[in-house]
């Protein structure tokens, strides 16, 4: 870092690169490490922001689902339906999600997560690295920034960086069936903040978790 002032952050220039297997394998050991390192509370002990948007950090105990539901999917429907960019149908979809979020897992402990890793904030660099940017860390579930890695198309390599992260840290059985209900957060701060042009994404993804 090289100058931290009220708003604004300065950091090192990072000189992008290639895309290389060599470096999604180290992105996902590197991702699990992160991971691994763990929070002390779902949430965090700073007010959050998801692009534009605020982000309920509240820190809790557990467990995850409701947690998730409260925090991390409910404001943002809220959002949605009242600036009129989902209909009742897609409202109704995702409240179906959010009435059985306890059956989507989440018995781990909180862990040390990025927040917001669509493929847009990974950086990858000159270096034969891949840097993580524009982060929203909090104490979360890990699954989910391995679901966002996998949106708008995923990051190049999506595969190898989930097999290296699976040898570092095997995920939990099931987590295939559970990637569109940790999908679902992005795509309603998508539709809070740009409209109805997503309102497909989120219809999309809700019945998608509905049938996991």
């Amino acid at each position: 870092m090289i100058a931290a002032l009220p708003d604004m952050l300065a950091l090192e220039w990072v000189e992008p690169g290639a895309a290389t297997p060599q470096a999604a394998d180290r992105l996902g050991r590197d991702l699990a490490a992160t991971h691994r390192a763990g929070a002390g509370a779902f949430g965090a002990e700073w007010p959050g922001f998801i692009g534009a948007l605020p982000a309920d950090n509240t820190p809790s105990p557990g467990p995850w689902p409701g947690w998730f539901a409260e925090r991390r999917l409910v404001p943002y429907l809220r959002m949605s339906a009242d600036g009129g960019a989902l209909s009742a149908a897609e409202v109704a979809l995702v409240e179906q999600v959010i009435s059985r979020i306890d059956g989507y897992g989440g018995s781990e402990p909180p862990a040390r997560v990025h927040g917001d890793l669509w493929p847009g904030n990974v950086l990858w660099a000159a270096d034969a690295r891949a840097w993580l940017v524009d982060p929203a860390a909090h104490g979360g579930h890990r699954e989910t920034d391995l679901a966002q890695l996998a949106l708008f198309g995923g990051v190049p390599h999506l595969d190898r960086v989930l097999a290296a992260y699976q040898d570092a840290w095997p995920l939990a059985a099931g987590w295939e069936a559970r990637v569109p209900v940790h999908q679902l957060h992005l795509m309603l701060v998508h539709t809070a903040l740009f409209g109805g042009a997503y309102r497909s994404a989120v219809r999309t993804t809700a019945e998608a978790a509905l049938r996991g």
